[in-house]
């Protein structure tokens, strides 16, 4: 199979496709015929050196890809060669063939382009997983998604309007700002022009917001636990702006709040299985019928892996970048 490798850690430069043996399936696992695969931000630290794979995954980048099934390992019933599928992996989709457990694949969703595929698991995933399993957004609330030009902010405003919630989203660009009102988004912020706190003030009548999904961690603590309302919820799911800051313990406990912490890619299988089967029973329907949409910025040749990185570390993409097998 052909697949991506980093000869060494550092910048985009370091990516090559090379020649490598095909996988085979474990028992409970599947081997996919990958037609494209996700970029993720994890991908780019795990490419620097700073976000190694779990333990025995594959050390390919790549935590998400679209293909048919190309073949089947013992104890697998639920999947047969040939099917069109897309998967949440803990390693290995930048590559022409990857093995996966069978619990972490997922129909592609009805009238979605199998490329298209691609750019779901990933942020459905994450996105159901947090602001629901675990933040229990409900209908009359509000929300606030940082970062609500990417791939899981897009995914994020407008699986929250479909659950009823008010949206607050933070952009960094005029761009970035009109396709969040585009999809959904009540109140968009530039971070960049605007105080965020501030702006969920006036609009909630200084109630705050219910519940905040956070890509930036250190950098907002404070700002973030400044902006929830009582018994707000916040859920930390990316350090892009650093790992340690103070809390103030004394405003989480007067407001009844939490703030919680969550990763995708080392949870147990079946702890990824059970979300996958959340996403397909949940959000794959509101995906056919239109109602929310894969925002796919760029599909590149899997070949130029490199161009894709320095795309997503410049910032100036919307929604997801593709890698096309």
């Amino acid at each position: 199979m052909r697949a991506v490798v980093a000869v060494t850690s550092g910048g985009p430069e370091v990516l090559q496709v090379n020649d490598l043996p095909d996988p085979e399936p474990a028992p409970g696992e599947v081997v996919i015929d990958v037609v494209a695969a996700g970029l993720n931000r994890a991908d780019l630290m795990q490419r620097i050196g700073i976000y190694p794979p779990p333990p025995g995954a594959s050390e390919i980048l790549g935590m998400e890809c679209s293909g048919t099934i190309a073949a089947v390992g013992d104890g697998v019933t639920e999947w047969n060669v040939g099917d069109p599928v897309c998967a949440l992996l803990a390693g290995g989709g930048y590559a022409s063939k990857v093995a996966v457990p069978a619990g972490q694949v997922m129909p592609a969703p009805l009238g979605i382009d199998l490329v298209e595929a691609a750019a779901l698991p990933e942020v459905a995933c994450t996105v159901w997983s947090n602001i629901v399993m675990t933040a229990h957004l409900q209908p009359g609330e509000a929300f606030l998604v940082h970062g609500g030009g990417g791939g899981i902010g897009s995914f994020a405003i407008q699986l929250a309007r479909e659950l009823g919630a008010r949206v607050f989203a933070t952009v960094g660009s005029h761009e970035k700002q009109a396709l969040a009102s585009e999809l959904g988004a009540d109140v968009v912020i530039s971070y960049r022009e605007q105080n965020f706190v501030q702006v969920v003030g006036d609009f909630t009548g200084g109630r705050g917001v219910d519940v905040i999904l956070d890509n930036m961690g250190a950098k907002y603590l404070e700002p973030n636990l400044r902006a929830l309302g009582d018994g707000g919820r916040l859920v930390i799911i990316g350090l892009q702006g650093g790992t340690k800051a103070e809390l103030d313990i004394n405003s989480i406990m007067r407001k009844r709040a939490s703030v919680m912490g969550t990763t995708l890619r080392s949870r147990p299988v079946a702890g990824k299985a059970a979300i996958c089967v959340q996403v397909v029973e949940n959000v794959w329907p509101l995906v056919t019928a239109g109602k929310i949409r894969p925002i796919i910025h760029r599909v590149l040749p899997l070949e130029r892996v490199a161009e894709a990185h320095a795309l997503m570390e410049s910032g100036e993409h919307t929604g997801k970048i593709l890698l096309k097998v």
